[in-house]
């Protein structure tokens, strides 16, 4: 098997599909969660037990999951709507109060009674240095109910998309019935659907036309190990024809990524500058990916974009986000 790097993009091309991002628009379906920090300052140790003393300085609320998706979307200049499930909680209130200061509209939230919204509590010093992380979930399916009315809103809000994106955290949102909905309305309508993966759910995605599992869920998707292009390739191409998917396209940190795009294959390296946390860049790369894809952008170009945005990203601490002025400055 050959193994080449993806063609390059010109200067022009790359600012010419960037400028398109801000009239293209995105329907995002997933698990929305709210990031949240608790920040003090740690100068000794416990008496009690070998953990630091967290002196509580301040509170900082970030948009997590799906939501981090809508985030990036609308910072790189899209139009976005957000699909997800939230409780009725003050973290669900928190999380509409989050994407109402970003400019992105919560009406697509469906509440559900018997579930909490997902929160990441994450206890870090004034040094980002993360002490613990303290989850709040209900990862259990949706019940039909909720099914159908994540399926109505698919069918009303995605009608003025170019492309749907499904974010799968699994917890919960994406089931086997939902996405089968989803896919049937894409197809019917001629949208292309994204989808980042969970690898329990890998089969639910046949008929999407790009998945994007990072190494370890290519590596525990294929039952193989991922230690050079060569075993990237042969495990993108598994994946597509198992999962009967148009893309493959798997990430793989400072190794890169490889796309499998029905024969069009090939690596990018990766071009991060300096690595100061990847949370979240996973949600940039499918966020680029899809704008850029709705900008026109055949695959391969879809993938340097997003390659360069997720550089951008893990340079910056936690779930972070790039706009079109730091990306065109990439080329």
């Amino acid at each position: 098997m050959s193994v080449v790097e993806l063609p390059d993009i010109s200067q022009a091309r790359a600012h010419e599909l960037i400028d398109k991002f801000s009239s293209r628009r995105i329907t995002v379906v997933g698990d929305v969660m709210l990031d949240r920090f608790l920040i003090g300052r740690v100068s000794r140790m416990s008496p009690e037990a070998p953990v630091p003393v967290v002196v509580y300085d301040s509170d900082e609320f970030r948009l997590g999951g799906a939501a981090n998706v809508a985030n990036n979307l609308r910072e790189l200049g899209g139009g976005v709507d957000l699909i997800g499930v939230i409780g009725s909680d003050e973290s669900g209130a928190q999380l509409r109060r989050e994407l109402a200061a970003k400019g992105i509209h919560s009406t697509g939230l469906i509440t559900d009674q018997e579930r909490k919204t997902t929160t990441k509590m994450r206890v870090v010093t004034t040094r980002n240095q993360q002490v613990s992380r303290i989850d709040f979930e209900s990862d259990h399916e949706v019940g039909a109910a909720i099914e159908a009315a994540i399926a109505s809103q698919v069918e009303m809000r995605a009608r003025s998309a170019q492309v749907v994106l499904v974010s799968d955290y699994q917890k919960g949102v994406v089931t086997r019935r939902s996405m089968a909905h989803l896919l049937s309305f894409a197809q019917s309508s001629g949208l292309p659907v994204i989808v980042d993966p969970k690898v329990p759910h890998i089969d639910y995605y046949a008929g999407a036309a790009l998945v994007t599992p990072n190494h370890i869920e290519a590596e525990s998707a294929t039952n193989s190990r991922i230690s050079s292009h060569e075993d990237a390739q042969r495990a993108s191409a598994e994946l597509r024809q198992r999962i009967k998917v148009e893309s493959v396209l798997i990430t793989r940190g400072e190794h890169g990524m490889w796309l499998d795009h029905g024969g069009d294959n090939g690596f990018l390296p990766a071009s991060a500058r300096e690595v100061a946390d990847v949370t979240g860049a996973g949600d940039t790369v499918i966020a680029t990916l899809a704008l850029a894809i709705a900008a026109g952008a055949t695959m391969p170009e879809a993938a340097r974009l997003a390659n360069e945005a997720a550089g951008i990203v893990v340079g910056k601490f936690g779930a972070a986000t790039v706009t079109p002025a730091e990306l065109k400055a990439r080329f």
